[in-house]
């Protein structure tokens, strides 16, 4: 399937490794031009050096070949305006003018809600909140503008499954989902601008192999035990892989995801046991 996003721009935050890079790399095989985001400079630039050879072998499932994409690397702190600056300011980048945000940043950490003060709560509605919707806000006005537009929010299967240690985490993603609910049903939706949330659960990531490499520390058992422990609580019987949430990613930053706004896409092979 060709999904019709050749020669779009598109932001990609967290894109140099993990699900970021996932998103990063489904998009950019479809011939889009890409900004990617990432605090560190060095590794930021490895990870375009290989999207980039990934977008010269890039093909849709037709087998038509899209024309090379760009890929440009904008290294900040994007919880900050002046990353946020930064980004939009990239030399050769489509400054505010983007077709698709992909808005993500890692989880804050784990912990009683006992010990948190203020700044603790400001943190993590600075990076899990606050700063989806300052891109959004920067972007979605000229994708109205254009008649095409789409943001895919990176957010946690903890949105709908609070987890108890996970309270920063649960309280300003679930901030985000709230108003993400209504922009999405604002009069954008009428001007081909979608935003959705894509909620992933247990994905074979390095964030996730460190809590699990933590939890064997602090257990008995070895780490290929813990491992297996928390598969076997998923009905896929694995964890998830980058590069299918990114093509999930992909779909819903193409044209043909232009009927689905406002929702929130569960990816975590079936361990959410709900019906909604």
């Amino acid at each position: 399937m060709d999904l019709g996003i050749a020669g779009k721009w598109a932001l990609v935050c967290g894109a140099s490794k993990g699900l970021g890079r996932g998103c990063a790399q489904a998009l950019v095989r479809e011939g889009v031009n890409l900004v990617i985001n990432a605090r560190e400079p060095g590794v930021l630039q490895q990870t375009a050096t290989e999207l980039l050879a990934a977008g010269d072998e890039s093909a849709g499932a037709t087998g038509q070949k899209h024309a090379k994409p760009q890929v440009l690397c904008a290294p900040a702190d994007i919880t900050t305006p002046e990353g946020r600056a930064a980004v939009f300011g990239v030399p050769g980048g489509p400054g505010r003018a983007f077709d698709i945000v992909v808005t993500n940043a890692g989880g804050p950490p784990p912990g009683d809600f006992r010990d948190w003060g203020r700044e603790a709560w400001l943190q993590a509605l600075d990076a899990n909140m606050l700063t989806p919707i300052e891109l959004m806000r920067a972007t979605v006005d000229g994708m109205a503008e254009r008649g095409f537009g789409r943001i895919v929010n990176i957010t946690s299967s903890a949105v709908k499954a609070p987890i108890d240690i996970l309270g920063l985490s649960n309280g300003a993603r679930s901030g985000l989902t709230g108003f993400v609910a209504g922009a999405a049903r604002s009069r954008l939706a009428a001007r081909g601008v979608t935003i959705n949330n894509l909620l992933p659960g247990k994905f074979d990531t390095d964030r996730l192999a460190a809590t699990l490499t933590a939890q064997a520390e602090r257990s008995a058992r070895t780490l290929p035990e813990v491992r297996a422990a928390h598969m076997a609580q998923i009905p896929a019987g694995r964890f998830g892989t980058p590069q299918e949430f990114g093509a999930i990613c992909a779909f819903l930053c193409s044209v043909h995801a232009g009927y689905i706004t406002g929702q929130n896409w569960l990816a975590d092979g079936g361990a959410y046991p709900g019906v909604h």
